[in-house]
């Protein structure tokens, strides 16, 4: 399990706080941290409403370049994930060694971004929410074309925050199938309520191999991305849940037993038993046995026809378990 901590656009344009998030996401053990990198004259048009905000918490690609590093040089194994919003950042982005790229769903129809990220073969986190099937189909074809970079769907509707009754997670494990690409799961569910916890971790239910979750450095000051972002504290208590959840998890192939699960056969499993002590040489009849849990595993119950009729060696007390050693 990937788990991707998100830091969106909760740095709110200081570069202290940049780092002191970069810092969170590492000490809660998150696999990635996320960053999202753009240049906004190509990204948004000034007639948006939101254009003058990111316009003053933009950072600059010096900016950019010192929290990568800063993040490389402090915490080498937490990988850097960048979300891209259009094309023209992106070769300075792969120029800073970044481990993999996100593409926002509004980019699937976006042939300079698709071509570009494709190119750099690295791994690409497809979100795909709000998209049709064919929007899906044509981002995946067109990267597929450029390069083998893997890809990976991420399922979830970026509303802020998203209402539980318009997650459809289920549809997760059909595009899984669709494209036969594995899927992961962004989450934005409201970081106040308990579904903030719980809904990712159902999700893991249903084979995503990536969890992406937004946080920040203090929800309660209301900042920018608050609404679905865990604090540092919280966060922390999130990959300590997934890491629990995916261990809990398992594989779904036949094992061997654990010692846990030996210990389990043992006290619970029953054995054939003699009902009653009986000397060398008996010859074995239906009464004589009983099924038991016993103070040892024995010959299982599913087995008496392999018993019956069969001469003891030697002397048995009740209720011990039968053996192949019990036989001559």
């Amino acid at each position: 399990m990937l788990i991707i901590a998100e830091m969106a656009c909760s740095h709110e344009g200081d570069f202290s706080l940049a780092k002191d998030i970069i810092d969170a996401s590492a000490i809660a053990k998150a696999d990635a941290i996320q960053l999202q990198i753009w240049s906004l004259q190509y990204m948004m048009s000034p007639q948006r409403k939101e254009y003058e905000l990111l316009k003053k918490i933009e950072f600059s690609s010096q900016q950019w370049r010192e929290l990568i590093a800063y993040s490389r040089v402090s915490f080498p194994n937490m990988k850097i994930y960048v979300c891209v919003y259009e094309h023209s950042t992106i070769e300075f982005i792969d120029s800073l060694g970044v481990d993999g790229y996100k593409l926002n769903s509004s980019d699937l129809s976006n042939p300079l971004v698709l071509d570009r990220v494709a190119k750099t073969g690295k791994p690409i986190n497809l979100s795909v929410g709000a998209s049709t099937i064919a929007e899906i189909h044509s981002a995946v074809k067109r990267i597929s074309s450029i390069s083998e970079a893997p890809i990976t769907l991420m399922y979830g509707h970026q509303s802020f925050p998203t209402h539980p009754e318009n997650i459809n997670m289920t549809y997760m494990q059909k595009l899984a199938h669709l494209f036969d690409l594995p899927i992961g799961y962004q989450d934005h569910c409201d970081a106040d309520d308990d579904s903030a916890f719980w809904l990712p971790a159902a999700s893991m239910g249903m084979d995503v191999s990536v969890l992406e979750k937004h946080i920040t450095h203090d929800r309660s000051l209301k900042g920018i991305d608050h609404e679905s972002a865990l604090n540092p504290d919280e966060f922390i208590k999130f990959v300590k849940m997934v890491r629990t959840i995916d261990q809990a998890k398992g594989i779904n192939t036949p094992r061997e037993f654990s010692a846990d699960e030996i210990k389990y056969r043992e006290f619970q499993k029953k054995s054939i038993v003699a009902a009653k002590g009986m000397k060398a040489g008996s010859i074995l009849k239906e009464g004589d046995l009983s099924f038991m849990r016993a103070e040892r595993l024995g010959i299982p119950p599913n087995k008496i026809d392999t018993v019956l009729g069969k001469e003891l060696k030697g002397d048995i007390s009740a209720y011990q378990p039968l053996t192949q050693d019990s036989f001559r």
